[in-house]
């Protein structure tokens, strides 16, 4: 399959990148740098280059409190982004997937959120990701959009990474003990969007690992058990940090259509970390000689 990656030298870009790789992909992947997804006119001439077959969309503006500063820019990646992969994509039927998030929610809801769920975002981060899966949709039917959350994996900067780093340096950690989510890996991730990408099934997928989810201090404890650092850890609420853009306070989310179309759960989120950990320590141990 000749595939298209947007994002690809972040976390879960470069995951997809390695995976499609490995299962015999012919890949072109693009960083912020040699593709900017808001401009048009440069996404219309890649993909016209390359001719894909699918395009994997991980490009975003993740940094929620900088969306919440700086709405233009904000839209402009994450709305119009998606919206031109989808233009230009229609114009080469090939199939388009594009990653969202669990922000979409405004996170009152008591257990999972899923697909029959009404959004409602709280932040401009959430805002602009909602407005951006609309717009894809409208633009091409061909659109599949991915729902996560909660993602951690080797490379990029995500939450854990920053835990274990602060932990391995001594330093005191606070951690969220009301705010819940669902924990992804992003190796798990980029295997459901291939598989995604192979039944080129248009619609809306929640991908997140398996289990109940979590709380960011049950992720952080369990991170920190698994790597032996009894580090101290504060147990804060989430209204006490008083950051610019709110977040939702429950961000769980359910897929109802994988199963149905014969995808199996992703594996359970405690078993993912722990495979995300080893795999960490021998990269280090490896580091080290």
């Amino acid at each position: 399959m000749r595939v298209l990656v947007t994002g690809a030298g972040g976390m879960v870009g470069r995951a997809v990148t390695e995976h499609c790789l490995v299962v015999g992909d012919l890949v072109f992947p693009y960083d912020h740098q040699s593709l900017d997804i808001a401009d048009f006119e440069s996404v219309t001439r890649a993909l016209n280059h390359d001719e894909p077959e699918v395009v994997i969309n991980c490009a975003a503006w993740t940094d929620v409190d900088g969306c919440e500063l700086d709405p233009g820019r904000a839209f402009s990646v994450n709305a119009m982004g998606p919206e031109n992969l989808a233009r230009a994509s229609r114009e080469l039927d090939a199939g388009l997937i594009s990653i969202s998030t669990d922000y979409v929610f405004d996170g009152k809801k008591e257990g999972f959120y899923t697909q029959r769920d009404q959004p409602g975002p709280e932040s401009i981060y959430g805002l602009s990701k909602l407005e951006g899966e609309r717009r894809a949709q409208l633009a091409y039917a061909r659109t599949i959009v991915v729902r996560t959350g909660f993602v951690f994996g080797p490379g990029g900067t995500n939450f854990l990474s920053t835990v274990v780093e602060r932990a391995k340096r001594g330093e005191k950690l606070k951690s969220i003990r009301d705010a819940y989510g669902t924990p992804t890996y992003g190796l798990d991730l980029a295997l459901r969007l291939r598989e995604l990408a192979e039944l080129d099934l248009p619609g809306i997928f929640h991908v997140v690992n398996a289990g109940a989810g979590a709380s960011y201090e049950e992720f952080t404890r369990a991170a920190l058990d698994l790597i032996g650092n009894a580090a101290t850890l504060e147990s804060i609420h989430m209204d006490s940090l008083n950051r610019p853009a709110r977040r939702p306070r429950n961000s769980r989310l359910k897929c109802l259509l994988s199963e149905a179309i014969g995808l199996a759960p992703l594996p359970f989120w405690k078993d993912s970390l722990s495979a995300f950990v080893s795999m960490d320590s021998r990269v280090e141990a490896a580091a080290e000689g």
